[in-house]
């Protein structure tokens, strides 16, 4: 599982180029698997970090200057853009870059609407009869506290825009809900984003996420995973944008993969389509397995970060010509496929991550990690100084195991993190672990 590996062999003039859009350490698994494709594609990443400059070329363009993206996609042959984060989609840089004629996988910024507002989804949702969790949506505080008498408890309580993966609170504490509301819709916490504030029903069951590849008509399922939320072991803490993930999750069989394709996204596409903003990207179905059937916590309109950490290195084939063919409206579901095993994804975070990342850590052996079987490091917040990496961001680095199984998947994974050393960091310990596919939530990000 070495990125170094994918350039081992001189790239045809003909092959592929892909540009891939961001910072994080999604990005640095989508770069990793884009470059395992068949006939050694050529991967650049803009602006990268600098783990990834280890394996590919970092471009010096910001992840939402869509003019910059526009030239450099240009003068470099890219064949591909591939969009990782959320913001640039929301901001319309896939627009952008299509209006210049650069093929992008990535929805446009009416299609990203499914994510940058939460009520828009629950719109779509209803108008799609898409099963989902009952909402209010408030920007009175006022009357947003009175609307907790008949909400809960627990409540589940949402900012309405992006809000970096914690914008979500769950609580049965009613000062809790009452203090994240005037945070809120009082105190700006969340800017924009948290301008307005949606209550949620709470739903018991288990979390999967569930991604799909569209083309405003078709999609394809990409394996199944479960992420963790919390800061800390248990899922005790405040939300974060993710402490790990596993895949595939048990708690997703084929029956109910069929069923979320059959009942969720399908759906969804052809409502998008019928308003005139069909969705081509990633439409990212984070889910709650009931004992009713699968319910929509949220939409994501991107790969999910970690999930896609866990994910890709399940998929076989050929990851860019998927992603071009949903870019051109002709999806090509045999592309790829599944491999057999598990795979297992623990972020390495600031110390004080989420809500004191302090920075000026250290993590010390993440290099010689590539030696170890069946192991991959994709970095996010680290920056490489004097031989070392710093922690530079509130999560750094995942450290992901693979095997035929996921306790083994987990023990390689572990069994690296072991193996570090430094100070400022982090990681949850039960990732995976012994009832890893059970409990209740009621709330993603």
């Amino acid at each position: 599982m070495t990125a170094a590996a994918c350039h081992a062999t001189v790239r045809p003039v003909d092959a592929a180029r892909y540009l891939v859009v961001g910072s994080g350490g999604r990005e640095h698994a989508l770069a990793w698997r884009l470059a395992l494709d068949p006939g050694h594609p050529e991967v650049l990443v803009a602006p990268g970090n600098d783990g990834m400059a280890a394996a590919f070329e970092r471009l010096p363009v910001a992840e939402g200057d869509a003019a910059g993206l526009v030239r450099a996609a240009r003068a470099r042959g890219v064949t591909l853009v591939v969009i990782g984060p959320e913001a640039p989609l929301a901001a319309g840089v896939a627009d952008a870059l299509v209006a210049q004629g650069v093929a992008v996988f990535g929805p446009s910024a009416s299609a990203a609407r499914l994510e940058a507002s939460k009520w828009f989804a629950k719109e779509v949702m209803r108008e799609a009869g898409v099963p989902t969790a009952r909402a209010s949506v408030h920007e009175d505080a006022a009357e947003a506290r009175a609307a907790l008498d008949g909400a809960g408890p627990p409540w589940v309580l949402k900012a309405d825009g992006l809000a970096a993966g914690k914008g979500v609170l769950v609580t049965a504490a009613r000062a809790e809900a009452e203090a994240f509301l005037a945070a809120c819709l009082e105190g700006g916490r969340f800017g924009e984003g948290g301008r307005r504030v949606l209550i949620e029903e709470f739903l018991a069951g288990e979390e999967a996420s569930v991604m799909a590849v569209c083309d405003g008509a078709r999609h394809v399922l990409l394996p199944p995973a479960r992420d963790y939320k919390r800061a800390r072991d248990g899922d005790a803490g405040p939300n974060t944008g993710g402490m790990g993930a596993f895949c595939p999750t048990p708690a997703v069989d084929a029956a109910a993969e069929e069923r979320i394709g059959r009942e969720i996204v399908a759906p969804v596409l052809a409502a998008m389509a019928a308003r005139g903003t069909p969705f081509r990207g990633l439409l990212y179905c984070g889910l709650m397995m009931t004992a009713a059937g699968p319910r929509v916590i949220e939409f994501n309109v991107r790969f999910g970060d970690p999930e896609t950490q866990a994910v890709l290195p399940l998929v076989t084939g050929s990851l860019g010509a998927l992603l071009a063919s949903a870019a051109r409206g002709d999806l090509a579901p045999q592309a790829v496929g599944r491999a057999p095993g598990a795979a297992v994804a623990v972020a390495l975070v600031d110390e004080g991550y989420p809500d004191a990342v302090r920075g000026g850590g250290a993590i010390e052996g993440l290099d010689a990690l590539a030696a170890h079987e069946g192991v991959a490091v994709f970095h996010a917040g680290t920056a490489r100084e004097g031989g070392a990496w710093r922690v530079r961001g509130g999560r750094a680095a995942y450290v992901v195991g693979r095997a035929p199984g996921r306790d083994e998947a987990r023990a390689r994974a572990y069994g690296a993190i072991a193996a570090l050393g430094g100070r400022g960091w982090r990681c949850r310990s039960d990732v995976a672990g012994v009832g890893a596919a059970q409990g209740a939530a009621g709330g993603m990000r």
